[in-house]
């Protein structure tokens, strides 16, 4: 019982840490990546569909994304979907494709950045720590049930307690990487 307990606390800590790493790649480090645009919602024929379901994404260089549309009538959708976004992208279309220049990121800009990603790395530590508070309570009633005992309970705890803290632990690790990242020239 304690180990059903543990392994849905595992497991929702694990979608805590890809929700994290997901939200992460949509950050604009000084490389350009074609994640950015992955949240990049286009509606075309009255469809709302994210871009990689209209368009093939590549990186031609360091500091360009190519856009290239499965059907040429929806230029027109994904150029509007780029500049209502919060990208702050100008799209560059050609007729067939479109190209965005990603401009090298200011000193302030990436200590802005930088900063988010704090928030958001603290936002994935809180959803860990929600979730063992949580697996805390369904030991607590696995105790009060009688279902295991004081010592059983304790090791659980214990257990907890280490998962919490190699999650915690390996959150702080990507925020680094992504800081990492978004500062460097």
């Amino acid at each position: 019982m304690i180990r059903d307990v543990l392994e849905d606390a595992e497991g929702r800590m694990k979608g805590a840490i890809h929700s994290l790493e997901a939200d992460l790649a949509a950050f604009r480090t000084g490389r350009a990546s074609p994640h950015l645009l992955d949240r990049l919602v286009v509606e075309q024929y009255g469809v709302e569909m994210k871009l990689n379901q209209v368009a093939n994404v590549s990186v031609p260089e360091a500091q360009q994304l190519l856009i290239r549309p499965y059907d040429v009538s929806s230029l027109a959708a994904i150029e509007r979907a780029i500049l209502k976004s919060d990208l702050g992208i100008m799209p560059n279309n050609d007729g067939k494709t479109i190209r965005l220049i990603l401009p090298r990121l200011t000193e302030e800009r990436r200590r802005d950045l930088s900063k988010q990603v704090g928030r958001r790395v603290e936002d994935g530590k809180v959803a860990v720590r929600n979730v063992r508070r949580d697996a805390m309570h369904d030991l607590k009633e696995l105790k009060d049930e009688s279902m295991v005992s004081e010592d059983e309970h304790k090791r659980g705890q214990t257990d907890l307690e280490d998962l919490t803290k190699r999650y915690v632990e390996q959150i702080d690790q990507i925020g680094k990487i992504k800081e990492a990242e978004i500062m460097e020239v």
